[in-house]
């Protein structure tokens, strides 16, 4: 009779799929992206308070914040899971690996969208509600299905998306918008196309092999070069 596995193995079997299970869902939201996209909230809500804004409401700004980034990410790894198992910098997110099932990632996605939204409306107010899900929107369907296999400016229009926080930390302590957030949006939309071409330029072989025209597999170094100085000169 082959010997009995110790209880402990038996136990810990499940505990360890559970884990790795837990780990695969918070893989698809993208921490560290999120965490950038956190540090562009926090500041604003103080400049719009003009001091100390009410810990409550930061509080769920930034716990509604993560779920709604975290939404954008999970689905936008839906979207891209046949070009992340192409690329080295991405064939080991949770889908590349088969490690989630691509239909519980999406709704996984979906989940976190709603929940957001709907805490945002409750917690803070319909208008930072309503930049969050427009947020997410245009992350899925204007930069993730139309601009990124399709145009090498994708990341200038598509960091849109990723400038809304600004707008979201300053609504979320005065009620309504201003021309200060918009400055601000103008300061993070002129610094995405830098900081990504000049990742995007030490994976040129990964996005090329992907078939996403990223600027620097479609244009000279030098042109690439130029035109983050532009940007940099800009911000």
């Amino acid at each position: 009779m082959p010997p009995t596995a110790p209880a402990e193995a038996v136990t810990e079997a499940p505990g360890r799929r559970l884990g790795a299970s837990l780990r695969a869902y918070v893989a698809l939201t993208k921490p560290r992206v999120i965490e950038l996209l956190l540090i562009t909230t926090l500041p604003v809500m103080f400049l719009a308070a003009k001091g100390l804004p009410p810990v409550g409401t930061a509080l769920a700004t930034l716990i509604f914040g993560t779920l709604s980034a975290g939404a954008a990410n999970a689905i936008n790894c839906y979207i891209d899971r046949d070009i992340d198992a192409k690329m080295r910098r991405t064939r080991r997110r949770p889908l590349a690996r088969a490690q989630v099932r691509p239909g519980a990632a999406l709704i996984f996605g979906i989940t976190l969208a709603v929940l957001s939204t709907a805490g945002f409306v409750v917690t803070v107010n319909a208008l930072a509600a309503a930049l969050s899900a427009s947020a997410i929107l245009y992350y899925v369907f204007v930069y993730s299905l139309l601009l990124k296999r399709r145009t090498s400016q994708n990341v200038v229009w598509g960091g849109i998306a990723g400038c809304m926080p600004v707008l979201i930390g300053w609504v979320a302590v005065t009620g309504s918008l201003a021309l200060t957030p918009f400055l601000l949006f103008g300061v993070v939309f002129l610094w995405t196309p830098p900081h990504t071409w000049t990742l995007a330029m030490r994976y040129r072989e990964d996005y090329a092999a992907a078939g996403v025209p990223m600027l620097p597999v479609v244009a000279g170094e030098r042109r690439v070069i130029v035109e983050s100085l532009v940007y940099t000169w800009a911000t």
